[in-house]
């Protein structure tokens, strides 16, 4: 069977900032998907992190099906009627344009899709995170296909030893999807090269080179102009298939345990530790820590099992204390240095506006304080 599944995440409404959505507006956007679905999704699961709703949807349309694209966007409509009804903040926030157009890529939501022949025994993991950026996954899953530290199936299994292809799209690029295939082990070094910086260079996809399968997809999507400004998309969502000619599911999350740091927290203009967090998790220390949470599922002809929480163990209680203290260390250091994101990168303009204006009364000596001479200023 040809199976389909996405996932179409946003925000488009929170309790007391961006904490949590509400109970009534998750369940408005729940119950639109179901009932507005019955023809076009096998099944469907919704969840939240921080102050994201996520729709997990399995379907035999395809990628970039403009049906199950318009089912999402009116579901999260619905739920912005409610949020605004309720007094939520930033109702809507997520969603930049006033009318749908075809697809969500683009229109504000977070979106990836596969499309694949379900194997027997098909098991996947569904990644959501809030509060960080879109190459918060980039480390997890470099380490997770590439490191034997980590997966030991690739010395353990003779098809995984054949490596991935990685496609990496360069996000800062505006006239398009700027693309780059690499391949592993041989590109490894190449691989760590782009991937080092989140802010630009994200993991799209991955597939197996053993048989071509997907195995990975991420909601990478380049800069888009919305008015007079380029917007991005933070927040990611990814699904990865496990097993077989796979990582393990506890190869995948292993990486986890490092809890590194990622940009966003407070008005994404920070710096913390990704914390693996239960499903549903809200936000709350300085609008972070930025949060990761996974549910593992197994697929049968599209229906899904009831999800497995994987991040619901006490192995990650240990781990979120460690993340905790990570975040604590880094906050006591404010707005200086690395704690905080360099102006070029913050998303509110104060700062860039401050520069801006005190660009404008310095001055430039004439001579400089060179063994003890008199500087003389322009």
């Amino acid at each position: 069977m040809k199976l389909t599944i996405s996932v179409i995440k946003a925000d488009v409404g929170s309790i007391g900032g961006h904490l949590r959505p509400s109970v009534k507006l998750k369940t408005t956007v729940e119950n639109y998907l179901r009932e507005h679905g019955k023809k076009l999704l096998i099944d469907s699961f919704i969840s939240t992190t921080g102050d994201d709703i996520a729709l997990l949807m399995s379907h035999e349309r395809g990628v970039n099906d403009n049906k199950i694209h318009e089912l999402a966007w009116d579901a999260f409509m619905a739920g912005t009627k409610v949020a605004k009804e309720q007094g939520l903040y930033g109702a809507g926030q997520d969603l930049l344009k006033d009318a749908f157009s075809g697809n969500v890529r683009g229109m504000g939501p977070a979106s990836c899709e596969m499309e694949f022949e379900e194997r027997p025994n098909e098991a996947f993991l569904f990644f959501t995170a809030d509060k960080t950026e879109p190459g918060a996954y980039n480390l997890p899953l470099y380490l997770a296909f590439v490191d034997p530290m980590h997966c030991a199936g690739l010395l353990l299994s003779p098809k995984m030893a054949k490596g991935f292809t990685f496609t990496i799209m360069d996000v800062d690029y505006t006239e398009g999807d700027r693309l780059i295939e690499l391949n592993t082990p041989e590109n490894i070094y190449d691989i760590a090269c782009l991937l080092r910086d989140n802010q630009r260079f994200v993991v799209e996809s991955i597939r197996s080179r053993a048989n071509d399968n997907i195995s990975v997809v991420v909601s990478a999507e380049h800069l888009r102009k919305v008015g007079d400004t380029y917007k991005g998309k933070d927040d990611p969502v990814a699904l990865v298939r496990t097993q077989g000619n796979f990582p393990s599911a506890g190869e995948v999350l292993s990486p986890y345990r490092i809890t590194h740091y990622v940009a966003g927290t407070m008005r994404g203009s920070h710096i913390g530790p990704l914390m693996p967090a239960k499903q549903n998790s809200t936000i709350s220390f300085f609008d972070g820590p930025p949060i990761v949470s996974c549910a593992a599922f197994s697929v049968h002809e599209g229906r899904f099992t009831e999800p497995v929480d994987t991040f619901d163990h006490p192995f990650w209680d240990w781990v979120r204390n460690n993340a905790a203290q990570k975040m604590a260390e880094i906050r006591n250091q404010g707005f200086s240095g690395p704690a905080m994101l360099p102006y070029s990168e913050l998303e509110y303009g104060g700062v860039g506006e401050k520069m801006n204006q005190l660009d404008k009364q310095f001055i430039v000596r004439k001579d400089s304080a060179v063994n003890g001479k008199k500087n003389k200023a322009a």
